[in-house]
């Protein structure tokens, strides 16, 4: 099945300063939907496939073809393919030739691990140098189009050291969060039943969102959201 690489890395369009504030459900909307089409999709498709009289490797790799195509689709329609979307469609890819050749559905199975795999390295690697790929991800968020708070992310991120370091402890979080997904859905891949697997796995990806999304909430977003309210109240009453 598919990673939720597609749902953290998901190009970004900073909103105008004059834009309205962008509402918390829709914006909690928006984000689910990829999720939704690299997870649930490949998901649903993979049993009816199944029930349909497919082979589990041919239902397996028939259910890799979406997140694919969407990630090929979405790379033609801005005119541009980054590296991590680069490396994300080329492990699918290099997976399904080695499945079809080896004719084992484990091998589709190590797919997701080697997708979560490359971009919690990417994660890390990113975090490491200074440049956390997750903060333009997560900067809508804290920021709710908001042209004051816009303002003060800009500023914080150009000149406050702890907001830079809650940056690096986001995209860091999320990618041990990956880097361990990865570890336990390749171990699983060859320890218990493909059919089991195929359920399991998404179950392993969810709980390491879950206990990201905490992890990174509390080291991370708490403390950023309280450093952008108090810059902004500070740039409105410098105005």
């Amino acid at each position: 099945m598919s990673s939720p690489a597609a749902t953290l890395n998901a190009p970004v369009v900073d909103a105008p300063a004059t834009a309205a504030p962008i509402a918390p459900r829709k914006a909690l909307v928006d984000s689910l939907k990829p999720l939704l089409v690299d997870v649930g999709l490949p998901l649903v498709s993979y049993y009816v496939l199944k029930a349909a009289g497919l082979g589990t490797f041919g239902a397996l790799a028939w259910s890799s073809v979406v997140p694919a195509v969407r990630t090929l689709w979405g790379a033609v329609r801005e005119r541009r393919l980054n590296g991590l979307a680069a490396l994300m469609v080329s492990v699918n890819a290099i997976s399904l030739l080695l499945g079809l050749v080896a004719g084992d559905p484990r091998v589709m199975l190590l797919k997701d691990s080697a997708v979560s795999s490359t971009i919690g390295l990417a994660f890390l690697v990113t975090a490491l140098r200074g440049r956390p790929m997750l903060s333009a991800g997560l900067r809508p968020w804290l920021t709710r189009g908001e042209a004051a708070k816009t303002a003060a992310w800009e500023r914080l991120s150009a000149g406050s050291p702890s907001f830079r370091r809650a940056e690096t402890r986001f995209s860091a979080a999320w990618g041990v969060a990956l880097l361990t997904e990865c570890a336990v859905r390749a171990v699983g891949a060859y320890t218990v039943p493909v059919e089991t697997m195929v359920w399991a796995g998404t179950v392993i990806m969810i709980v390491s969102m879950v206990l990201a999304f905490l992890v990174s909430g509390r080291i991370a977003v708490a403390p950023m959201e309280r450093m952008i309210e108090a810059e902004t109240e500070a740039g409105a009453t410098e105005r």
